[in-house]
């Protein structure tokens, strides 16, 4: 090589190597399977825990039920939660407890009406025609009168109710209302501010009334007609025994007596922003005013200090029935009054469950209300028990008051 030349030397290749096809398609799996196992592994934990693992494999029946104010106990969510355990799925269709009474329901699998009077029509109907009926009754809720604390203070200043004994709450949560007093104020067309309900801060010149849902429909209105007519003539034995009694006293009472807000929105309108001047005083459950404030206490820390209860002197513990339609009804049935489970659930949305001699299991109810800070109404007070008349003398006065069809107690047909 001569001197100044330079030696050249070649510059080092970069090789790039393409991803095989092979790699590719691994990458692109676990990209795409490691976020589903990860969902599949999240959900079969969720089921695990919920007790739920084996639902997909097995089969899920859905039952189909009609009912008014005891479809909140089946649309909870926990109470869903449970059904699904035992393979159960329920669906609901809203209807007022005596039209459950008097319309078909042969395509349900159960039917709750919320008190007797409409229960016994149904198994009446269904025994007539040899049809299958079995009762279940699970759990009880009395009639209440659900108001707002300056209507409950001012029938207080009135000499009209009075704070309940034994409640363990100032401000009082809970009142019993002199029914007497009450619907003799109503009968003089006496009106809100006429007893002074001014000096509570606000101003009514509406009259004095309990605003209850449509009684040819609902089992609440029925049972306050009951109530109402037993009261307004003298208590005791006086409830009709004839066909000319029931329609008299029906008539009698028809004054006293205010009514229409479908039954599934009489408790929602009360608890409304708008309820207080819509219906100050409306006829419910008591299961519902409960499941209210422990649902309030739970998302406010809370009670809802403007709404109260008024218990009537006079009383009527209305007991819903379970009516199974089929033997799938039937386990239904079985369960919601055996199950530890959905007893509980039961209880803690406000229910008075029942224990198996068919009393009324108080001390749980009151232990829940006490861990959860909601003040506890007398469970076993010692208020009048008021008699309901026998189902065809309040059918006759369920008529004359509300002017719907009466009832055949033997079919159940308007």
């Amino acid at each position: 090589m001569d001197v100044g030349e330079r030696r050249t030397a070649e510059e080092p290749r970069l090789a790039i190597r393409r991803e095989s096809r092979s790699a590719r398609s691994r990458r692109s799996f676990l990209l795409t399977f490691l976020p589903l196992l990860a969902a599949v592994l999240t959900g079969t934990t969720a089921l695990a825990v919920s007790g739920n693992i084996l639902l997909p494999l097995e089969r899920v029946v859905t039952l189909e039920g009609k009912m008014a104010s005891k479809r909140d106990f089946f649309e909870d969510e926990e109470v869903q939660r449970i059904l699904l355990k035992h393979h159960l799925r329920v669906h609901i269709t809203s209807s007022g407890s005596r039209e459950v009474a008097v319309r078909d329901i042969s395509s349900y699998d159960f039917v709750f009406p919320s008190g007797q009077p409409a229960g016994d029509l149904i198994t009446a109907e269904r025994a007539a025609a040899g049809q299958y009926a079995k009762v279940h009754r699970p759990f009880v809720s009395p009639i209440v009168l659900a108001t707002y604390r300056e209507y409950a203070e001012t029938l207080a200043d009135a000499g009209i109710a009075t704070a309940q004994r034994g409640a363990g709450a100032e401000p009082p949560y809970y009142y019993v209302l002199d029914m007497r007093k009450f619907l003799q104020h109503i009968h003089d067309r006496r009106r809100w501010n006429d007893i002074g309900v001014q000096r509570h801060g606000i101003t009514n010149a509406n009259r004095i009334v309990a605003q209850a849902p449509d009684v040819c429909g609902a089992n609440s209105a029925g049972t306050y007609l009951a109530l109402v007519a037993f009261t307004w003539h003298g208590g005791g034995d006086e409830v009709p025994d004839t066909d000319r009694q029931a329609d008299e006293r029906g008539r009698d009472i028809r004054h006293l007596m205010e009514q229409g807000l479908p039954a599934a929105d009489v408790f929602r309108t009360y608890i409304s922003p708008e309820g207080k001047n819509i219906a100050p005083l409306v006829v419910a459950y008591e299961h519902q005013y409960l499941a209210y404030q422990v649902q309030y206490r739970a998302t406010s820390q809370r009670l809802d200090p403007q709404r109260v209860l008024l218990y009537p002197s006079g009383q009527f513990v209305t007991q819903p029935q379970f009516i199974a339609l089929n033997k799938d009804g039937d386990r239904l049935g079985e369960l919601i009054t055996h199950d530890p489970e959905l007893r509980r659930r039961a209880m803690e949305l406000g229910f008075r469950i029942l224990d198996q001699a068919g009393q009324v299991a108080s001390d749980q109810l009151t232990g829940f209300l006490r861990d959860r800070r909601v003040p506890v109404p007398a469970i076993d007070g010692d208020d009048t028990r008021s008699a309901m008349p026998r189902l065809r003398y309040l059918e006759r006065m369920i008529s004359a008051v509300g002017d719907c069809p009466p009832a055949d107690v033997a079919t159940g047909q308007p």
